[in-house]
């Protein structure tokens, strides 16, 4: 059972740039996202330079045990409501089991205690139920449902809003740190 202690977010970095394209378009990663066209390496480089130097978007590599294994982000930042939207994928098929897990409570911890929002706020499709789960497990509620939200494959598919104050996760944190030495199946 992985140790979230061997968790460590940093900042991403240009050096990281294919790793993450590789991991983003693969099929896995891209199904479930808004963005779901092979992105070319140079569309990849243009969105990093565009991303580095905002102040509404943070990009983090994840790292299990010094190694890569991830992205978590914030997106649409708004400094006055201390509000963001986050997501995150696992890009290493082989990290530990329990990594998805431990990575959202990493990105929740960082995301209440060290950016100090007041509210994190996810959409989700409907048909990603292994994301709406793990979402559940955090503490995150629904708040919206939005029908024939998005175009994918010829299709509108359905999205879940849903959030999490920092309020409910400073009541739940240790909560969810003893659930992950319990359940490591996120």
């Amino acid at each position: 059972m992985p140790n979230p202690e061997d968790y460590q977010l940093r900042s991403i970095e240009e050096s990281d740039l294919e790793q993450v394209l590789e991991w983003r378009n693969s099929e896995r990663v891209r199904s479930n996202m808004y963005t779901d066209y092979i992105i070319s390496l140079e569309e990849h480089r243009a969105w990093f330079l565009k991303i580095r130097n905002s102040s509404s978007t943070c990009y983090y590599v994840c790292e299990y045990d010094k190694q890569p294994i991830g992205v978590i982000y914030f997106t649409n930042i708004d400094k006055k409501n201390q509000k963001s939207y986050w997501g995150f994928y696992l890009g290493d098929e082989n990290a530990p089991i329990g990594s998805g897990y431990i990575m959202g409570f990493t990105a929740l911890k960082y995301a209440f205690e060290v950016l100090d929002f007041r509210k994190l706020c996810s959409e989700v499709f409907e048909f990603n139920i292994k994301s709406i789960k793990l979402h559940n497990k955090l503490g995150f509620q629904q708040e919206g449902y939005f029908v024939k939200h998005i175009l994918k494959k010829d299709r509108h598919e359905d999205v879940i809003a849903l959030a999490l104050f920092k309020d409910n996760w400073l009541n739940i944190k240790d909560n969810l740190y003893e659930y992950n030495s319990v359940d490591t199946n996120g």
